[in-house]
């Protein structure tokens, strides 16, 4: 039997949007780009022949296109797994759920979701401007421990070592290990970008081992992270959304991965500010691979 919906679970406006996204079920391509700067919604879509909507709520933009024949949606998330949380699942009610009815769409649609974002680097063949596709994330920031499911679709002995590897404090909550859908990775990753192990984080300060004026409880986070192997895997980078997206989408059954641009150099202590001026590049290619 389908699922209904009470109006309290899925928030539907006025006029027949998704609560936060303001977007309606009609407006949303099967190809998603996800970005978290809201201004860079409008780079992506300058790349577009024709745009349907342009729809902009919080901070939240989103924008409806076709680029070489291929519709394409682009939304901004913000920053963190917490709002990857309400974007992903608002995207899978817009596409599985009838929002007259309130209940659950037969057969199920599943989407395409590619996150461009910034990254730090952990390793020294990750410089500044190196793309990072991430074959899998670890979450910091433990969403997916919120969903049923969880231990199923996440691979538990990566886990468990990685835990053992860190010295892992259980009052940070248990950190999950998600892959990239194989086949969009292959995809999107081609031959040209690196391919790793991204840590989504729950911050940018503490959370990624920088410390100003509070203390980290673990000032041996970083460099521990950095000498962590399991099984030929190395982690690569640092980032604020990978885990949550990768995690979520397995669960609803819709392809995603992330790839993004290094902006900064950990390991070596560099960062480039000006990344605005390069990452064109990595969304042409997105583009072009979706």
């Amino acid at each position: 039997m389908a699922k209904y919906f009470a109006e309290s679970e899925l928030i539907i406006n006025q006029d027949g949007s998704v609560f936060h996204l303001h977007v309606k079920p009609e407006q949303l391509a099967d190809k998603v780009i996800l970005v978290g700067d809201p201004g860079r919604v409008s780079l992506v879509a300058s790349h577009f022949e024709s745009v349907e909507c342009d729809i902009e709520s919080r901070e939240f933009h989103t924008i409806t296109g076709t680029y070489q024949g291929k519709r394409i949606t682009v939304v901004s998330t913000g920053i963190g797994c917490d709002n990857i949380d309400i974007v992903v699942n608002e995207l899978d009610a817009l596409a599985n759920i009838d929002f007259t009815t309130r209940m659950e769409k037969t057969p199920l649609k599943s989407l395409t979701l590619v996150r461009i974002g910034t990254c730090g680097g952990l390793q020294e063949y990750t410089p500044i401007g190196t793309y990072v596709a991430s074959e899998k994330s670890i979450g910091f920031d433990g969403l997916l421990n919120f969903y049923a499911g969880r231990n199923e679709v996440c691979d538990l002995d990566f886990e468990e070592a990685f835990k053992k590897h860190m010295e892992w404090n259980n009052q940070k909550g248990a950190p999950y290990t998600i892959d990239s859908d194989k086949e969009l990775l292959d995809r999107i990753a081609g031959d040209d970008m690196v391919r790793g192990v991204t840590i989504a984080c729950g911050g940018f300060f503490g959370p990624q081992g920088r410390e100003l004026r509070i203390p980290l409880a673990d000032p041996n986070q970083n460099e521990k992270v950095e000498s962590f192997e399991y099984q030929g895997h190395r982690i690569t980078n640092f980032e604020m959304e990978s885990s949550a997206l990768a995690g979520l989408a397995k669960l609803m059954g819709h392809k995603a991965t992330t790839c993004c641009m290094v902006i900064a150099n950990r390991k070596v202590k560099e960062a480039n500010v000006g990344y605005k001026n390069s990452i064109n590049g990595l969304i042409k290619t997105i583009l072009d691979r979706i």
